[in-house]
């Protein structure tokens, strides 16, 4: 039997977030990405052979990207998205820190105090609140 994926594994579509800067106008913004998750099924088809058993395996579960372009929220040009990232092992997924908790490590291990709030901002004088006085 030769190897198809659709004998090893089902499928899933999912939309992720992802977070990209567009080349043109510098910003960065969350986009909607879609997948698709494949995962292993829990026994071998029907018709398989030494080969495949060898090959089932090793098999990991995965996702796999669909979207190769995202259209950016700013400027509204269409820009790729950087393709390290096209198909990821969903084992390495489980475990990954998020940014506020690897900034707040980051911020301890160089010996400083975790990050402080932002100081509040200073009232603006009268002269920019109060109500024009011309109609």
């Amino acid at each position: 039997m030769s190897f198809d994926e659709r004998a090893f594994f089902d499928e899933r579509s999912e939309s992720r977030p992802g977070r990209f800067q567009c080349p043109k106008c510098r910003r960065t913004n969350e986009y909607s990405v879609r997948w698709v998750r494949r995962t292993k099924k829990s026994r071998l088809p029907p018709g398989s052979d030494d080969h495949d058993r060898a090959k089932f395996a090793k098999l990991r579960n995965y996702l796999l990207r669909l979207d190769d372009e995202v259209t950016c929220k700013a400027c509204g040009r269409k820009f790729e998205i950087p393709s390290q990232h096209s198909l990821m092992f969903t084992d390495q997924l489980a475990g990954l820190p998020n940014s506020d908790e690897l900034e707040r490590e980051i911020a301890l291990a160089s010996g400083e105090e975790a990050p402080a709030a932002e100081p509040a901002k200073p009232a603006l004088p009268a002269r920019f609140t109060r109500k024009p006085q011309w109609k």
